[in-house]
């Protein structure tokens, strides 16, 4: 009997190998489609769906996949989402349309070329002191009933159909990005290394908000959720952008409790997104009960080396992702596409423990005929045993 696609995810997160390769695509901000391509792929594939935004969101950008393009991407797992504040979504829906975007603390998008918007607003680009922190007024109502009261019944539907992995993502913008967004990457970095008392104290009470936010969405899940996922970006093209050692002093004792937090509430496995090269934070993740690592940025320095990935760390973390999107999606052609899946899954398929999909979001540069290359060369090379 075939597997389910959620048969096939708990599969592999358990390390063992199902039937194929399990696909991740079109279910958050990290493994989603950006509106253009989304629209290209639908043409081709003869699908009429409306276009839909991600969290109701149009300047993120993302799309909120249709059922019938899932199903043609053999994407193995759906999401339940949260949403920001309705007086928050209301405000941006009323705005002057190139007014900027702002959130539900205070920060927000401005937009730099017309339906293209970048997290340039920042609220506390100057602070340096707990009193500025204590003293800021916009910060987040995380029990607003309005963010989750959709997502009992989407998880429950999801439930008692029982065909795919459910990953829940409440947009958090976790600790380290969410100090970005508050001071802007470069302010905040520089006060992890002249004033790190205050960006602790910043990245324990962006926590403390989170940790409400995500207690609130585990009760409205209940049991009806496999996958948690959450994230902070700390890599880059070829390094990390703090040190091993201040992550492990500033950021890691927070990571883990957020993750001891989950776990103490549900059994679902940890999912968690951080880009560019995080080869020297792999073992830390472990420690702190990562479950699952995405998006495996395989143009970005050690990540590159799926063999050694695989050989040191396989046993204990499943990769997630995978499929170049700096080259080889946005500039491969099909069949450029097609090999570098063969290659991935040759690399990292074997034993289980891997689920394919693009590095991060599908961007507008990607053709649609390579999306589909890629989806439909897991369905011709990843199934077990996997051909080499």
């Amino acid at each position: 009997m075939p597997m389910t696609s959620r048969d096939r995810v708990l599969t592999v997160l358990n390390h063992e190998e199902p039937d194929r390769v399990p696909i991740v695509i079109g279910v958050s901000n990290a493994t989603g489609i950006k509106m253009q391509p989304y629209q290209r792929i639908k043409r081709i594939i003869g699908v009429k769906a409306p276009d839909k935004f991600l969290y109701q969101w149009p300047e993120l950008g993302t799309a909120e996949v249709d059922e019938a393009t899932m199903v043609r991407l053999h994407s193995d797992v759906r999401g339940v989402l949260d949403l920001e504040p309705a007086t928050t979504r209301r405000r941006n829906q009323n705005r002057h349309p190139h007014d900027d975007c702002i959130d539900s603390w205070g920060s927000g998008q401005l937009e730099v070329t017309p339906g293209y918007w970048f997290p340039g607003i920042h609220p506390l680009i100057d602070a340096t002191t707990v009193e500025e922190l204590e003293n800021y007024p916009y910060w987040p109502d995380m029990n607003d009933p309005s963010r989750v009261a959709h997502v009992a019944d989407d998880a429950r539907r999801l439930a008692v159909q029982n065909e795919y992995a459910i990953m829940a993502t409440p947009w958090l913008l976790f600790p380290f990005e969410r100090a970005h967004a508050m001071q802007g990457m470069e302010a905040f970095l520089l006060n992890m290394a002249m004033y790190p008392d205050f960006a602790r104290a910043l990245l324990e009470k962006i926590a403390g908000y989170c940790k409400v936010l995500m207690g609130r969405f585990l009760d409205e899940l209940g049991d009806n959720v496999d996958i948690i996922k959450i994230g902070d970006d700390l890599g880059t093209q070829e390094s990390l952008m703090i040190s091993p050692q201040m992550y492990r002093d500033l950021l890691m004792p927070i990571h883990a409790d957020f993750i001891d937090f989950i776990k103490a509430r549900t059994s679902a496995k940890i999912f968690f997104h951080s880009c560019g090269d995080v080869f020297p934070l792999i073992e830390d993740f472990i420690d702190i009960g990562v479950d699952i690592l995405n998006p495996i940025q395989t143009s970005s320095g050690k990540m590159s080396d799926l063999a050694a990935l695989k050989k040191r760390f396989g046993r204990n973390i499943v990769f997630c992702g995978g499929i170049d999107s700096h080259r080889i999606l946005p500039y491969g052609s099909v069949e450029e596409v097609r090999q570098e899946v063969h290659r991935v899954i040759d690399l990292l398929g074997a034993g289980g423990g891997t689920m394919i999909g693009a590095v991060h979001t599908v961007m507008d540069d990607v053709p649609p005929e390579n999306v589909l290359a890629m989806v439909d060369a897991v369905e011709e090379f990843g199934h077990y045993r996997l051909r080499g």
